[in-house]
């Protein structure tokens, strides 16, 4: 009786405590997850490879998180592989569902990406002139705003100009955002579908950015094209556009440019760009004397990966650690004025 006449009596009190609950339970349940938080120490990811079989790949922490020795291996049945080259492009070739190398997860800030000059290519952090890179959170965004990587078995030539966007490819394979609703690990393989692309000119170089969704996600069968993007995700693709175009400035460079007035091309578009660079990719591992790393287990490769290779490889750098320390303004939010 006691307890009602006090609730009673403090009913403002009461609601105002209710509020603040239930704001802070909000907060806890949609805050982004800390980069050491996002990703595991060793990831497994089921997958298709295409042919119908089962495979297990497993993400392999070597070094320190956010320093220069850092190294993510991938392991598959037949023991360490090259994400790039011996990762299929098709999850499902009939359905159009590709695999996806996840580099960086989203709300992360660390510059990952497959190193495409190290046999297997692992994934380690970017560097410019010695320093662990890190891009600048853009207000109003946190790091990559999306889970960010690659398609395996595909590589933009720099000596092909392509006609569309009149410049060289950038000499990496090709890119993906994939706009789902998880974040997913660092060394992740996911099966996505390609819904359009941005081409990017990236330092004069053509850099294209597919827009992926994992089938996985709960909204996978509503998105479809480019258009239903908007639809389901209303802003995300100007937002993307945005980060593209501003993400250097912070380091001092100028904005990005984008061929097509930064207009995003549809899936059928993105599926024939996607399908020249697996024709690129192709002519790559059968070079003699390749500018790039093509050691891997790809029959067709004149490279091939062994166990003894795989062991030299990770042997070569140090067990996994400790992190190093982020740089101290790696939560700094930066005003751009577009």
């Amino acid at each position: 009786m006691g307890l009602v006449l006090i609730a009673k009596r403090n009913k403002p009190l009461i609601a105002m405590m209710a509020a603040i609950l239930f704001t802070v339970a909000v907060f806890l349940a949609t805050r982004p997850l800390s980069e050491t938080a996002v990703i595991l120490q060793s990831q497994a990811v089921k997958m298709s490879t295409g042919a119908g079989d089962s495979a297990v790949y497993e993400a392999v922490e070597r070094g320190s998180l956010y320093s220069l020795d850092y190294r993510v291996y991938i392991k598959g049945p037949q023991g360490i592989v090259s994400p790039w080259h011996d990762i299929p492009l098709f999850a499902n070739k009939d359905k159009r569902v590709y695999n996806m190398i996840v580099e960086i997860p989203r709300w992360t800030n660390a510059k990952m990406e497959m190193a495409t000059k190290e046999p297997f290519s692992p994934i380690k952090q970017d560097e410019k002139k010695g320093v662990a890179r890190f891009v600048h959170n853009i207000f109003p965004h946190k790091g990559y705003i999306w889970n960010y990587g690659a398609l395996p078995q595909t590589w933009e030539d720099p000596n092909h100009v392509v006609p569309d966007t009149g410049a060289k490819g950038d000499n990496d394979p090709i890119d993906v955002i994939e706009v789902g609703s998880k974040v997913a690990g660092r060394g992740a393989v996911l099966q996505v579908k390609v819904l359009g692309t941005l081409a990017l000119i990236d330092e004069g170089e053509t850099d294209w950015k597919l827009v992926a969704i994992d089938v996985n996600d709960e909204n996978a069968d509503k998105l479809n094209d480019i258009d239903d993007v908007e639809k389901v995700y209303p802003g995300l693709l100007a937002a993307s556009v945005e980060w593209f175009r501003n993400y250097k400035i912070p380091a001092g460079k100028p904005a990005n440019e984008f061929a097509f007035n930064g207009e995003f091309k549809n899936r059928e578009y993105a599926e024939k760009v996607i399908d020249e660079t697996n024709e690129y990719w192709k002519t790559l591992i059968k070079e003699a004397n390749p500018s790039l790393n093509t050691v891997s287990r790809v029959p067709e490769a004149v490279h091939q990966g062994t166990d003894e290779a795989a062991a030299t490889a990770i042997g070569a750098t140090p067990e996994h650690g400790a992190n190093a320390p982020l740089p101290g303004d790696v939560d700094k939010w930066h005003f751009v004025q577009g």
